[in-house]
C-alpha cells in the first residue's frame, strides 16, 4: 500500500519541525481530523472513514473492528517548509500508556474536543496531566457541522473547565441554512459583521489580542496597544508562538473534517503558533549508572540521544521501534548503545547493549518510508532492534546516555491466562515477552501461590486487545481462566502436642521426639520459632532442624493447598537418641509436630488483603465510598486536594473484592478514578470465601 504514497517529506531544522499530539476523549474525532490533515498536506489522496475501517492511522484488525483507536498512531507529512509529525492518541483511559508515549514524542498537544459534546471530566483530567509536564496545549472544536454542535457552549465549558488562557481565535461563518462554510479570523482587524451573526467580535478579538501580548516577550506590543496604535496580524502571528509555548495561552480554533473547513487554519495554527522542539526542550539525561550527564540542547550535531517510544512487531519486517530523537543525529548503519532502567518491578530488567541501526523510516500510519537519516527533534521507525524496547535510550557507545522512563500506570487488573494446546504453550511465552517489550504498561506474574500466569492489564479493554494480539499478531491462541486469591490458615487456638518420628528397621533407626506448643500469630507475624529447652532433651544442633521441619510443612499446609501463616511455634522438650537421632529425623518430627498442632488446635482460613489509595475527582467520593462498604472494605480516610478538585480515599479491602475493581471504579467515576495497592497481610475469611480446599 506504501507505493501509493509520496515520499516522506525531507529533514527539516528543528525550528521547521512540529511534533503535535492529538489529545481528548474516545469519540472526540481525532483519528477523524487526523485523516483531513493528511488529505489538506497531500500525503493521502483522499480521507478514510473509521466506520468504514479505512482510515490510514487505525490499522489493527481490533480497531477497525471496535471503530476507535487503541494504539498510538503516527503520520509525518509536511506543510509550507514545515515538518509536522501528527500523534493520534488513544482516547479510552485503558491506553493511557499509548497516550503518554504520544506526549513523550511531542512537543504540543492539540485537545481535540466535540462541539456537540463538550468538554467532560476525563478530557480535564488529562488537561491537567499535560499542564502538570508543562506541555504546551491548543484546543480544536471538532464537529461543528453536526445539527447538535454548539460552539459558543463548547468554547464557554473550555473556558471554565479548562482554565484560564483559553481563547478562540476564529467565529465560524454559517450560510443561510447555518451550515458551517468557514471561519473569520478574529486576528483581523476588521471583521465582517454579516459573517459572524450577533457576537460581539470587537471583544473577542480584544481578549485574544490582551492574551497574547500578556505572554509576548515584546514589550513595546502593550504600549503600542494602549495607545491605540493597530496591530498587524504579522505582529500578533509572531508572539503567538512565545505565547503558546510558554504553557498559559491556549488557541481554540474550530474545524469540521469531513467538510474541510478550518483544516488549513489548524495547520497554520500549527505552523505558526505551536513551538519547536527547540522551544519545547529536552527531557534531563544521566549516565546509565546514574551519573550526573550534561543537559542537552535540541542540536543536530550535539551528542546522540534518542528514546523509544513505541514497540511493534511487524510478521514481516520483524520489531519496529518508534524512536524521537533530543539530540545529535540517527544515521543508518551506526553502533547505539540501548539502555533500559528504571523499569525493573515491571518486569523490564535493566539492560545495556550495543546495536547496529538499519534502515531508518517515517510512518505514515502502516506505511513506512525510508529516510536518510532522523536529526535532533524528529521522529522516525527502526527496524530490527532486537533489545531494545518501550522506554530505552539510544545514545553513542562512546557516550552513553540514559532517558528517565516517563511515569506510567501500574495495572491492576489480572487476567490469568493458559495456552489453548500444548502447541501453543511452547510459543506463548515468547508471544507474552514481545507484549511486555511492546507495552511497558503490561506486567507477567507467575504466581508461586497459585501457579497461575497472570497477565496484569490497565483495564478491561486492554485485556482484551492483548489477548486479540496474542491470536493475530503472534498466532498465539489462549484461554483465560478465574483468578485465584490464595488462601491460607492459622491456628484457630492454641495446643500443645507431640511429634514423635521413631523408625527402627535394622541398623541405624530414625528417632526424633519433639514437644510444641503453637497458638496464633498476629497478621503478618509470619512463622515465628523459638525455643525453651531445658537440660538438653533435644541437643541444640537439632533446633534449626525442627524449625525446618515446621516451616517446610507450613509452606505446604495441612488441609490441602493452603499454606500455615501467622503462628508462633515453641519447642519445650523432646528426646534424642545417641546413635538415631539425625538432621533428617528431627526435620520430620517437626513436620509431624505442626500437623498434631493443627488436628489440636483446628485452624481457621484467612484471605489476603490490601491496602488501596483511590484516586477521584472531589464529586466521585461519594459514589467511591458506597461501592468499597460494598465490598468488605474498611475506609481508613479521605484527603482532599481542592486545588485540583481532587481527592485521595484509603481502605483497606479484601483482595477477592478487587478482581474486577477496575472497571467498576472507571464507571462510578466516569473513567476519572485510578487506584493503586499494596499487600496489606492476611484476616479470617467469611463462611463464604473459606470453601473446603
Amino acid at each position: 500500500m506504501g507505493k501509493d504514497f509520496p515520499p516522506a517529506p525531507a529533514p527539516r531544522p528543528a525550528a521547521q519541525v512540529r511534533n503535535v499530539a492529538l489529545v481528548g476523549r474516545a469519540g472526540a474525532g481525532k483519528t477523524t481530523l487526523a485523516e483531513a490533515l493528511l488529505v489538506a498536506t497531500g500525503a493521502i489522496p483522499r480521507a478514510g472513514r473509521v466506520e468504514e475501517g479505512t482510515t490510514c492511522l487505525d490499522t489493527e484488525e481490533v480497531e477497525i473492528r471496535q471503530q476507535r483507536s487503541i494504539a498510538l498512531g503516527v503520520a509525518t507529512v509536511e506543510h509550507e517548509g514545515h515538518r509536522i509529525t501528527l500523534l493520534d492518541t488513544p482516547g479510552s483511559p485503558d491506553f493511557v500508556g499509548e497516550l503518554r508515549a504520544g506526549l513523550r514524542a511531542a512537543d504540543s498537544a492539540l485537545f481535540v474536543v466535540s462541539a456537540v459534546s463538550g468538554v467532560d471530566a476525563a478530557t480535564v483530567q488529562l488537561w491537567e496531566e499535560c499542564a502538570a509536564v508543562g506541555m504546551p496545549r491548543a484546543v480544536v472544536l471538532t464537529q461543528i457541522d453536526r445539527p447538535r454542535a454548539d460552539v459558543d457552549e463548547a468554547v464557554r465549558l473550555c473556558q471554565l473547565m479548562l482554565g484560564e488562557g483559553v481563547y478562540p481565535m476564529h467565529l465560524v461563518d454559517r450560510g443561510p441554512d447555518g451550515a458551517a462554510r468557514g471561519l473569520v479570523s478574529l486576528l483581523e482587524p476588521h471583521v465582517d459583521p454579516d459573517r459572524v451573526g450577533d457576537h460581539d467580535a470587537d471583544r473577542l478579538r480584544a481578549e485574544l489580542i490582551e492574551g497574547i501580548i500578556g505572554e509576548s516577550e515584546d514589550e513595546t506590543l502593550m504600549e503600542r496597544y494602549l495607545a491605540g496604535d493597530e496591530l498587524s496580524v504579522p505582529d500578533l502571528v509572531a508572539d503567538l508562538e512565545t505565547a503558546v509555548a510558554r504553557g498559559h495561552f491556549h488557541p481554540v480554533v474550530c474545524a469540521a473534517p469531513l467538510t474541510g473547513v478550518g483544516t488549513e487554519e489548524l495547520l497554520q495554527l500549527v505552523v505558526s503558533a505551536l513551538p519547536s522542539p527547540t522551544e519545547h526542550g529536552c527531557p534531563p539525561v544521566t549516565r546509565p549508572d546514574g551519573a550526573p550527564a550534561p543537559a542537552l540542547g535540541c542540536d543536530a550535531e550535539g551528542p546522540l540521544v534518542a528514546e523509544v517510544v513505541r514497540t511493534t512487531t511487524d510478521p514481516y519486517v520483524g520489531r519496529i521501534s518508534l524512536v524521537r530523537v533530543f539530540s545529535g543525529t540517527l544515521r543508518p548503519d551506526v553502533a547505539v548503545h540501548v539502555s533500559g532502567h528504571g523499569m525493573a518491578e515491571r518486569g523490564h530488567p535493566d539492560h545495556d547493549a550495543d546495536e547496529r541501526i538499519g534502515v531508518l523510516t517515517s510512518p505514515l500510519g502502516a506505511a513506512l518510508r525510508p529516510v536518510a537519516a532522523c536529526p535532533a527533534g524528529d521522529v522516525c521507525a527502526v527496524a530490527r532492534l532486537t533489545t531494545a524496547e518501550t522506554g530505552d535510550t539510544l545514545s553513542s557507545p562512546e557516550e552513553p546516555r540514559l532517558v528517565p522512563p516517563w511515569e506510567l500506570p501500574v495495572p491492576q487488573l489480572p487476567v490469568a491466562v493458559e495456552a489453548a494446546s500444548r502447541g501453543d504453550e511452547d510459543r506463548m511465552a515468547t508471544a507474552l515477552a514481545r507484549l511486555v517489550a511492546e507495552d511497558p504498561t503490561v506486567r507477567l506474574e507467575r504466581r508461586a501461590d497459585t501457579g497461575q500466569l497472570l497477565l496484569w492489564c490497565v483495564g478491561d479493554a486492554h485485556a482484551e486487545v492483548l489477548l486479540e494480539r496474542l491470536r493475530s499478531r503472534h498466532g498465539v491462541a489462549v484461554t483465560t481462566v478465574p483468578v485465584r486469591v490464595p488462601l491460607v490458615e492459622t491456628l484457630r487456638g492454641p495446643a500443645r502436642v507431640t511429634g514423635r518420628h521413631v523408625k527402627q528397621s535394622g541398623g541405624h533407626g530414625q528417632y526424633a521426639v519433639v514437644v510444641v506448643e503453637g497458638e496464633p500469630g498476629g497478621p503478618g507475624s509470619g512463622i515465628v520459632f523459638e525455643q525453651r529447652i531445658v537440660g538438653g532433651t533435644v541437643p541444640g544442633q537439632f533446633h534449626a532442624s525442627v524449625e525446618k521441619g515446621i516451616r517446610a510443612q507450613a509452606a505446604r499446609g495441612v488441609n490441602g493447598d493452603r499454606p500455615l501463616v501467622d503462628l508462633r511455634v515453641t519447642l519445650v522438650d523432646g528426646k534424642a537418641h545417641s546413635v538415631d537421632s539425625s538432621d533428617a529425623a528431627f526435620q520430620a518430627a517437626g513436620a509431624l509436630a505442626l500437623r498434631e498442632l493443627v488436628a489440636a488446635g483446628g485452624t481457621q482460613v484467612l484471605e489476603p488483603w490490601c491496602e488501596i489509595e483511590v484516586h477521584v475527582p472531589g464529586e466521585h467520593v461519594g459514589a467511591v465510598m458506597s461501592d468499597l462498604s460494598s465490598r468488605r472494605a474498611r475506609v481508613t480516610g479521605s484527603e482532599a486536594d481542592p486545588g485540583r478538585d481532587r481527592a485521595t480515599v484509603r481502605a483497606e479491602v479484601p483482595e477477592v473484592e478487587l478482581l474486577g475493581y477496575p472497571g467498576v471504579l472507571r464507571s462510578v467515576t466516569h473513567g476519572t478514578g485510578s487506584f493503586d495497592r499494596r499487600p496489606l497481610g492476611y484476616e479470617p475469611a467469611p463462611a463464604a470465601v473459606a470453601v473446603p480446599a
